[in-house]
């Protein structure tokens, strides 16, 4: 008899990522798994799981399996065409609330936006916010509309989400649009040839959205090069990058003119982000 106990007790998947593949098989939640143990399943329900699990151990993300991961307390919808959300990235988010601190009504520019995860934790955590995100990928803009439609409130003082397709700035006609307060990116930093993307989750996610296939500041150095123009005085430009880049970007901010230049640190000790201040 096929019961959630002895499938989680044979998965050969770490008994975390098993639970949830379970879980999003059976359409239990999670206390289910555990009061409805021994309870025998539907022969469909095992079937679907199975596949799952099989998909899972060859590779493929528990995120795009379930089509979901949860980011800054909020459930973002996934798919292939998106990076998925990770951990690291939240402090990026706290960041660039922290630096609209102050500020009424202020608005937020978000480039690279993929799924929409920075650009709807800001609107979700600033109502007053306006906040505008740009991607060069239809399907990613898709993913990110579906996201701020079902997680932000259309009726909060800074109105709905703006998201525009295009490649950084390009995206509008900057001439039409009113200084930021805040851009933030976490744009594709991974330098052509690193082994880490022929390896884990990074295999199955979009390549565009990972690597500039050149030195990994490509796309910084646009993001940088058009900040200065494009914030109020005082604005604050933020950045996620590579383990190994915080120096690299410091230098990239300091030649741009912003003052004030600095890395933060995530959780692990990583120089995770780097950002400055706009001239006053």
């Amino acid at each position: 008899m096929d019961t959630a106990a002895a499938l989680l007790r044979a998965s050969p998947l770490p008994a975390l990522e098993a639970r949830v593949l379970l879980g999003h098989a059976l359409g239990w939640r999670r206390t289910e798994l555990i009061t409805r143990a021994d309870e025998a399943l539907d022969a469909t329900a095992v079937l679907r799981y199975r596949a799952l699990e099989a998909r899972r151990v060859a590779g493929e993300p528990v995120a795009q399996l379930v089509g979901t991961r949860e980011f800054f307390g909020l459930d973002f919808d996934v798919t292939p065409d998106v990076l998925i959300p990770r951990p690291e990235t939240e402090l990026l988010v706290e960041t660039a609330l922290a630096a609209l601190d102050g500020r009424r009504m202020p608005r937020v520019l978000d480039l690279g936006t993929g799924s929409g995860a920075i650009a709807v934790a800001i609107a979700a955590s600033r109502p007053d916010a306006q906040v505008c995100a740009t991607d060069r990928s239809t399907q990613a803009l898709a993913v990110a509309t579906r996201n701020g439609a079902r997680l932000v409130d259309p009726r909060r003082p800074g109105g709905p989400l703006r998201f525009v397709q295009g490649d950084w700035y390009s995206a509008f006609d900057s001439a039409a649009e009113a200084p930021f307060d805040v851009i933030v990116s976490n744009p594709p930093y991974i330098a052509d040839g690193d082994p880490h993307l022929t390896q884990g989750d990074l295999r199955f996610e979009p390549r565009g959205a990972l690597t500039d296939e050149a030195d990994g500041l490509s796309a910084i150095r646009a993001i940088v090069a058009g900040a200065p123009s494009r914030l109020v005085a005082g604005g604050a430009l933020w950045i996620e990058h590579g383990y190994d880049q915080a120096a690299a970007v410091r230098a990239l901010l300091a030649a741009a003119g912003l003052r004030d230049v600095r890395s933060a640190c995530d959780l692990a000790g990583i120089e995770r982000i780097s950002g400055g201040l706009a001239s006053t």
